[in-house]
């Protein structure tokens, strides 16, 4: 870590510049994780994008506090960088210590709770048909398997026969996908944030130097 004025100062400029991009990335990651899951959006990923959003907007003010060296925002922004932080991790973590168990009942509510336009979209991408224990009765007569045949056909012009398999794995493995890589991008740049705390606590204890010139100047006159 820099002891001078200057390097910290440029340090924390650096720094939330970085952030301006990490934040970025854990919207679109946390933003692909819920459109991929389609049915099954969880609270723990809207919480990520939360954060990312209000890191995003966090790293502008500490630009902005570490240009000017302004007291007051460099206070303010290392207890909300460190609150980001807190909920951050912890969110991460339960997003990685999710249990097949959990994912499974989050894609068994999150099923019950779309409308059918979702739930045939979500059949339409996994190429699968219902969910298993849920909404047996319904017709997938539209629907298309990988090797682009029909997974469902109509027999004897009432009994529906259908091939293709249920909804609820491909689900909860999607979910399971983007919870772990949500958690796992959340979980190693929220250290980041720990580091930048302390970053703008040593710059704020800083004295400019340019100020005490300023002073010199003005009383020799």
């Amino acid at each position: 870590m820099c002891g001078g004025f200057t390097c910290s100062k440029n340090s924390l400029i650096a720094l939330n510049v970085l952030y301006v991009v990490v934040a970025i990335i854990l919207i679109s990651v946390a933003a692909y994780a819920k459109l991929a899951s389609i049915v099954a959006s969880t609270a723990l990923v809207s919480v990520i994008i939360a954060c990312g959003v209000f890191l995003l907007l966090i790293s502008i003010v500490g630009i902005v506090a570490a240009s000017k060296h302004h007291q007051v925002l460099l206070f303010f922004y290392m207890i909300i960088l460190f609150l980001i932080f807190i909920i951050q991790f912890s969110v991460a973590c339960a997003c990685l210590a999710t249990n097949e168990n959990q994912q499974n009942i989050i894609a068994r509510e999150g099923w019950k709770m779309a409308s059918h336009e979702l739930k045939h979209k979500a059949e339409m991408v996994f190429h699968c048909c219902d969910y298993e224990g849920v909404d047996d009765n319904e017709n997938c007569t539209d629907i298309y398997d990988i090797s682009g045949n029909l997974c469902c056909n109509i027999v004897n012009g009432t009994d529906v026969e259908c091939h293709c398999p249920k909804c609820n794995l491909p689900l909860q493995e999607a979910l399971g996908r983007g919870l772990s890589v949500v958690g796992g991008i959340g979980l190693f740049f929220s250290f980041t944030e720990v580091f930048g705390f302390f970053i703008a606590k040593q710059f704020r204890h800083q004295k400019d130097p340019r100020a005490n010139i300023q002073s010199l100047l003005n009383s020799n006159f």
